[in-house]
């Protein structure tokens, strides 16, 4: 697959990506290089009772001369009111840090993110979301995931629950990406089962459907001369390629021994690799309709990612068959017929799906047939990801994608 020559390359990622068996120890000297002196580091309560690996981290800031305040109220999928929270914690505290740290899985980022901005600009986040032009820059942030799979440590975003909405809100600027990325796969061993398996088809459906995104050329920008997100490029395709190879090679290793450092170290790369390219070429129907089911189930954002990723790549079959014939060799099909490769793709996503026990249908996570209706319009109501959709009448796709994960039908294999 070549893109058309015409298509623009854009790559946006931190100025410090840090990625090795150990990286964490160079946080607290790297900081001190920088010239900051003053941490809030972002995290939950779970690491700050168990983790010797994050009382490590405090230790080594301190004895570098850097000043510490930790917040540990982080939780999963933060929403606008915790972040309103967590800055007026800032405040009573007296805490004036000149950078921050955020320690966990992605919704811990996307919180350090979020308070990045509404720290300095002293207002409740509710009144920062939708433009990036804020009077006070956010302060540098380093991240350091836990999990193989969020991403969140390269992205533009920062993604919120809203209270009394059923989708998800973003802060979204260039500015917002961390400073610094620390990747760790050691960090990762720890994982329970079911946050790998989260994790990992996270990071599967990052390098898939950003891989299957619309073209540059074609993307609406909206006249922003510095969007976070843009369409894909060759040069997302390359780290969405390897990263997809990496998911079907190791994710399930990953799950089922978990000790395996070359696996882990394998999924920690799958994961920064999809975000380097997920990160500029930006997402479309899966992360749409997964919203929308976690707003109706509560479900954690891997599995409902996982349950929807097979059916849109079904339904980009007749637009993107190369693609999915590529990502079906990728899994282990063989053959020279491009078309039952590309039907086979979904199949052998499904599998690893099912493999790792997340479920692969919406009857499974409790959806009722008269739910399709919504899921299909609070999907569609995340614009910033419908706009990207790469096949035909969006609407129309995205009912006919929601039906088919009901029933669980894929073109290749008419059967759950």
């Amino acid at each position: 697959m070549t893109l058309s020559p015409d298509n623009p390359i854009t790559l946006c990622t931190p100025p410090r990506v840090l990625c090795a068996d150990g990286a964490r120890l160079r946080i607290a000297p790297l900081c001190r290089r920088l010239g900051w002196r003053r941490a809030l580091v972002v995290t939950d309560r779970w690491f700050v009772q168990h983790s010797a690996e994050f009382d490590g981290l405090l230790a080594a800031l301190r004895g570098h001369g850097v000043a510490v305040h930790v917040f540990d109220g982080g939780a999963p999928d933060p929403s606008t009111t915790l972040v309103d929270e967590a800055t007026r914690w800032v405040a009573r505290e007296g805490v004036a840090p000149d950078h921050l740290i955020a320690w966990g899985g992605g919704s811990n980022i996307d919180l350090a993110k979020a308070l990045s901005v509404t720290i300095p600009n002293a207002r409740p986040v509710g009144e920062l979301v939708g433009h990036a032009d804020w009077p006070v820059a956010p302060l540098p942030l380093v991240a350091v995931p836990t999990t193989a799979g969020t991403g969140s440590e390269i992205t533009p975003g920062a993604i919120l629950v809203q209270p009394g909405s059923a989708t998800k809100v973003a802060l979204m600027a260039n500015g917002l990406r961390p400073a610094v990325a620390v990747v760790d796969p050691e960090l990762t061993l720890t994982c329970p089962a079911r946050v790998t398996a989260d994790a990992g088809l996270d990071a599967l459906t990052h390098a898939i459907e950003s891989w299957l995104t619309k073209d540059a050329v074609d993307f609406d920008v909206e006249g922003d001369p510095d969007p976070g997100y843009s369409g894909r490029s060759e040069l997302t395709v390359m780290f969405a390629r390897e990263a997809t190879a990496l998911v079907f090679r190791h994710l399930a290793t990953a799950f089922e021994h978990p000790q395996d450092r070359q696996a882990r170290r394998s999924m920690a790369r799958a994961s920064l690799y999809a975000a380097m390219s997920y990160a500029t070429a930006g997402l479309n129907a899966v992360h749409g309709l997964a919203y929308a089911l976690a707003g109706l189930t509560h479900a954690s954002h891997g599995s409902t990612n996982a349950v929807m990723l097979p059916y849109v790549m079904d339904a980009l079959v007749d637009v993107r068959r190369d693609e999915l014939a590529e990502i079906a060799r990728l899994a282990g099909a063989q053959g020279a017929d491009r078309l039952a490769l590309a039907r086979s793709a979904p199949v052998l996503t499904r599998e690893l799906v099912r493999r790792v026990g997340i479920a692969t249908d919406l009857v499974a996570f409790g959806v009722a047939e008269e739910d399709l209706p919504r899921l299909v319009a609070d999907g569609l109501a995340v614009k910033r990801l419908a706009k990207a959709w790469p096949g035909g009448a969006v609407a129309d796709d995205y009912a006919r994608i929601v039906r088919h994960a009901f029933h669980g039908e894929l073109s290749g294999c008419r059967r759950r």
